[in-house]
């Protein structure tokens, strides 16, 4: 039997295929496409979202945008893979109409719309709220290390700046030193001197710098400097200290779909409050329950959390069973319309009066009150004595 015949490649078609054929409607491309066309990309902040009327015509940033979008989908970050995929891939040829935009096009649209984009990504989250893709009730919350340009050798702090001046001065003193035991003596080599001149200078140039880094890093309160990635900072990871960024994830718990993401140079300990309010707001919810690793652990931080309607379960760190917290006792009247509220100060009304709100009903959260006659974990008794937690007494 023969092959399965194919198609010859140099004949001349009268009416030439569709590109739209070439892309099922259930095809990624195609949500892609939908989806970026569905955008308002002036209101989301986009440069040259409105075309000038002068001028060469440049190119839709819908179409740059799909671009960016579908590579990150198929994992080409680069701009000059993006600008070859345009040329031989059929999907990419679908979504930019067979558009060929050259590499610094795609690069400087990344660099120049990095806001908007990230407005893409809430107006992403919107859409899916509206298909009720998200619980908007539990929250997995986890920091990534990510890696930056900045080597290690451009990454100074105060201590190793005030090491390497000490160090410096040490050297020039002994080069010092050694041209005067030289000039001494009736042998003298010239060429060495001359070396140790050039050395000398060259130390001296290096503590001019290493003075202005430290002169930079007391000016800016920072306790980094990077030279070459200034927003970066070195964090300790799984295969030890490198520069890097730590980007914070929420993946809501319904369909583990990323709900907020935020980059910062700090570590996971004290993000949990700042964080989850921002997940708060791009989710719509006043309350929210979040989990989280050891990395977290802050009694402020969490206290905080419990106190503007976020319940912040983050591992501990201690052989503990369970975290505890001393509130202030504010006498209030909590009505059913506090008890059932979620804002922010109602919550806190109610737990200083020692009342436990709805919204934390039914969680691993329980409130005890301490009448007059308690002191701390302590009990006072009519006779005086006192019977610690142990149950023994204390006269």
């Amino acid at each position: 039997m023969k092959y399965i015949s194919n198609e010859n490649r140099n004949q001349i078609t009268f009416l030439p295929n569709c590109v739209e054929e070439y892309v099922a409607d259930d095809n990624p491309a195609a949500v892609i496409n939908a989806f970026v066309n569905s955008l308002d990309v002036d209101a989301l902040g986009f440069k040259r979202a409105k075309p000038c009327s002068t001028g060469r015509p440049g190119f839709d940033p819908r179409d740059l945008l799909k671009l960016y979008i579908y590579g990150y989908f198929e994992k080409v970050r680069s701009s000059r893979k993006l600008a070859k995929e345009c040329t031989r891939n059929v999907e990419v040829m679908y979504l930019l109409n067979k558009l060929t935009p050259d590499f610094r096009v795609i690069s400087d649209f990344r660099k120049d719309n990095a806001k908007p984009i990230k407005n893409v990504f809430k107006a992403f989250v919107r859409l899916c709220m509206d298909l009720k893709l998200y619980g908007r009730e539990l929250e997995a919350i986890d920091g990534s290390k990510f890696r930056a340009v900045n080597h290690k050798d451009k990454c100074f702090n105060q201590e190793v700046l005030l090491k390497k001046l000490a160090n410096i001065d040490k050297h020039i003193d002994e080069y010092l030193k050694y041209m005067d035991e030289n000039d001494k003596t009736e042998i003298i080599d010239e060429v060495k001197s001359e070396q140790i001149k050039k050395t000398i200078k060259d130390l001296k140039e290096r503590k001019i710098k290493y003075t202005d880094y430290l002169e930079t890093l007391k000016r800016s309160g920072e306790t980094q400097l990077l030279l070459t990635d200034p927003d970066a900072r070195r964090m300790h990871s799984k295969d030890g200290f490198h520069c890097s960024y730590n980007v914070q994830s929420a993946v809501d718990a319904k369909h583990h779909m990323i709900a907020e993401f935020d980059v910062t140079n700090k570590n996971d300990r004290g993000q949990a409050k700042d964080f989850t309010d921002k997940v708060k707001e791009t989710l719509k919810v006043d309350t929210i329950e979040a989990l989280m690793d050891k990395g977290y652990d802050s009694n402020t931080d969490v206290f905080n959390c419990l106190m503007n309607g976020t319940i912040a379960n983050a591992a501990l760190k201690e052989d503990k069973d369970e975290r505890l917290f001393t509130i202030e006792y504010k006498e209030a009247e909590i009505t059913e319309e506090i008890k059932n509220s979620t804002k922010p100060a109602d919550i806190q009304t109610c737990l200083h009066a020692g009342v436990l709100p709805k919204c934390y009903q039914n969680k691993n959260i329980s409130l005890e009150y301490q009448d007059n006659e308690t002191m701390s974990c302590f009990k006072l008794n009519e006779d005086g004595t006192v019977t610690c937690p142990m149950g023994q007494t204390l006269r």
